[in-house]
């Protein structure tokens, strides 16, 4: 079953996630929705984000991911059972902190990679952040050490 199938996310509402594996699968599984959907936050995707989205899920969690499958999730709400603020809601709490410090992170470098920021984009980041009930710590990478 490939990343963008979103198996682990659907998963979430229909009992949780149980052990590292299921979580670990979670967490990249929302990186990739919330990175894909970052790329149309502004309503016009362009390229060099979906490099980017590209080249963090292969260095952050060590997935290759095609540019189709991208824009795949970038358009995935047409296919969903929840909506992407449902799913982050749910899995805020179950993602660790180094996790939504990552997942932050990513975002913001997403939305910076074609030197243009809009404010739907700086909207789009506001409400992923909240969303995931992110921590300011974990929004500026300070992460105590487990």
């Amino acid at each position: 079953m490939g990343l963008a199938e979103f198996a682990s996310i659907s998963r979430i509402f229909g009992g949780g996630v149980t052990n590292d594996v299921e979580r670990q699968s979670l967490f990249k599984e929302a990186m990739l929705l919330t990175l894909a959907r970052a790329t149309r936050s502004d309503v016009n995707i362009r390229p060099v984000e979906v490099e980017t989205v590209r080249k963090i899920m292969q260095s952050a969690i060590g997935e290759n991911v095609t540019a189709a499958d991208v824009r795949v999730a970038a358009a995935s709400e047409l296919y969903e059972k929840a909506s992407l603020d449902d799913y982050l809601h749910a899995i805020g709490g179950k993602l660790g902190p180094s996790e939504r410090a990552t997942m932050v992170k990513s975002l913001a470098e997403v939305i910076r990679s074609d030197r243009r920021i809009s404010p739907k984009e700086v909207d789009f980041f506001n409400w992923v952040v909240t969303a995931l009930r992110a921590a300011p710590a974990e929004i500026v990478g300070l992460i105590a050490d487990e």
